[in-house]
């Protein structure tokens, strides 16, 4: 029972040591074991050299080499494998190239990446696809349907006749400000048309960012700035519309509702780019 007790004493001694003080006493302990052995070696040497002097000269202690260091192996250092740099705690912030495999997302750019500046082709190139993938077609189709049944344009009547103006309004004014945002005014201003992704932080931090992209962007040199892309674009892009639309209505009045349309779905857009890496990691498990 004594034993027992002992040896459970030096069980919880040794949890609560420091790890230094553990490493030392092991030392310790196979030094004074080292040094145990030795003298038990030379009083067995003394003893057959007593008997026998001849034997003396091929005995070595077992536990020293002719340098005098000892021969016992050195315990294995622990290996501690390297980072995965596809753990997904390894990429937060990795953007796809679609949300949900339909929506485009060639402007997001992933969590902690440096691109280089675009070239005014590669700017078109962006507004292209923003404008003509199949995705918007389907989106212009949902805001078509929106402004008939809110009846934002009543020359343009109801029916499939009325649906049909409907339509190819919202897609015209969709596809200027893509190109104007996107393409010709950060030509002039030399500034990046993309969103370039946060990836961490509270909902609140995160959400604030995005939105906040909408006034402040970079520049080609990697500088903030004002985002006069996305506000004097977008207005542009408003003001443009007016040749189009019809002459009896107020042109100030939808020239305004146009534009804070435009900034405010570019916004929710920020907001989702923001947060589709974590939702494809949570809900889909990365899968698009």
């Amino acid at each position: 029972m004594v034993t027992a007790l002992a040896v459970m004493l030096a069980v919880a001694v040794e949890a609560q040591e420091p790890a230094g003080a553990r490493e030392q006493s092991r030392e310790g302990a196979v030094s004074a074991g080292l040094d145990e052995g030795s003298r038990t070696t030379n009083i067995a040497l003394i003893d057959v050299a007593l008997t026998d002097p001849s034997q003396i000269q091929d005995s070595k202690p077992a536990s020293q080499t002719t340098d005098g260091q000892s021969s016992v192996p050195e315990a294995p250092a622990p290996t501690v494998p390297p980072a995965d740099a596809n753990h997904p705690n390894e990429q937060f912030g990795k953007q796809s190239k679609r949300i949900l495999g339909i929506i485009p997302n060639y402007r997001a750019v992933s969590a902690n990446t440096q691109l280089p500046p675009l070239k005014f082709k590669g700017e078109l190139w962006l507004a292209t696809q923003d404008t003509f993938d199949y995705s918007y077609f389907i989106l212009v189709a949902g805001l078509a349907g929106i402004d008939m049944a809110s009846k934002s344009e009543p020359a343009f009547g109801q029916g499939a006749e009325g649906y049909g103006k409907y339509y190819w309004h919202a897609f015209v004014d969709g596809g200027i400000e893509n190109y104007m945002t996107e393409a010709i005014v950060p030509a002039a201003t030399k500034e990046d048309p993309r969103y370039y992704t946060l990836g961490q932080g509270g909902f609140v931090k995160r959400t604030g960012y995005a939105v906040s992209r909408l006034f402040i962007t970079r520049t080609n040199s990697g500088n903030s700035t004002f985002n006069l892309s996305e506000i004097v674009g977008a207005g542009a892009a408003a003001g443009i519309g007016n040749t189009y639309y019809p002459a009896q209505s107020n042109p100030w009045v939808k020239t305004y509702q146009r534009w804070g349309t435009q900034v405010g779905l570019d916004g929710v857009f920020n907001t989702l780019k923001e947060f589709w890496p974590d939702i494809n990691h949570a809900l889909f498990h990365g899968k698009y």
